[in-house]
């Protein structure tokens, strides 16, 4: 059976990394996280207070990080590795959340994380969510998403998320921060938030979980068939 990419995008909160994990596990594809990835940067980056004007510095410390996945067989679930430890539970703290957008509007890190996501990606058979996955880091996807939900939607969906994960967190400050990180990643220099011209535009205000992940599982699908059909189940 051919193997595809999928490259979802969206604005945040829209419930584009678990909807992402659930379809990859649907399709037996590998799971790429790129905000992970742009999350445990900034952690890096707040403990080892790097001067984001400094050019040298960032470059310096983005020689020293590594980003590793790997799964919680007790859990089942994907967990982030930082430089060999396990940061899934510090890089979704309100601290790097406010942070994350400024890290990633730099160009040397965009640069450098493309490149890593990229290579990942190379064998196809992949599933990878972030902002400018269509657009940049894989504008040849076989398939396209992009996941939009109301505003407060995605604010009261963050925060089921927090305190499932124990923090409290008011429903204005995530509205707000939701908001920064809306203008912020659609505005930036570097590789801006945009919905690729052939991307497929899911609303999941009125979704539940399951309807909004069956609806890219049956997208993938009818692109599996039909690449297959035209090239074999051979062909990479």
């Amino acid at each position: 059976m051919q193997k595809i990419v999928i490259a979802i995008d969206g604005y945040s909160g829209c419930g584009k990394s678990s909807t992402a994990k659930a379809v990859a596990l649907k399709l037996g594809y590998t799971y790429i996280d790129s905000g992970a990835m742009y999350r445990a940067t900034t952690l890096y980056f707040l403990k080892e207070k790097v001067d984001l004007n400094n050019p040298d510095e960032l470059q310096q410390a983005l020689k020293k990080i590594q980003i590793a996945f790997k799964k919680n067989f007790q859990t089942g679930k994907q967990e982030t590795y930082l430089n060999g430890m396990n940061v899934e539970d510090a890089i979704r703290s309100m601290e790097v959340s406010n942070f994350v957008s400024e890290v990633s509007k730099i160009k040397s890190v965009r640069t450098d994380l493309v490149h890593r996501q990229q290579q990942l990606g190379k064998a196809k058979g992949v599933v990878m969510d972030g902002r400018d996955i269509g657009t940049v880091v894989f504008p040849e996807a076989e398939l396209k998403i992009f996941m939009t939900a109301d505003l407060e939607i995605r604010a009261k969906r963050r925060q089921k998320e927090l305190l499932e994960a124990g923090r409290e967190v008011t429903l204005e400050e995530i509205i707000r921060n939701l908001s920064e990180r809306d203008e912020i990643d659609s505005t930036r220099k570097e590789s801006p938030l945009l919905r690729a011209d052939d991307a497929v535009e899911v609303d999941t205000s009125h979704l539940n979980f399951e309807e909004q992940v069956d609806r890219i599982v049956d997208l993938a699908n009818e692109k599996i068939g039909l690449y297959t059909k035209a090239y074999g189940s051979n062909h990479r």
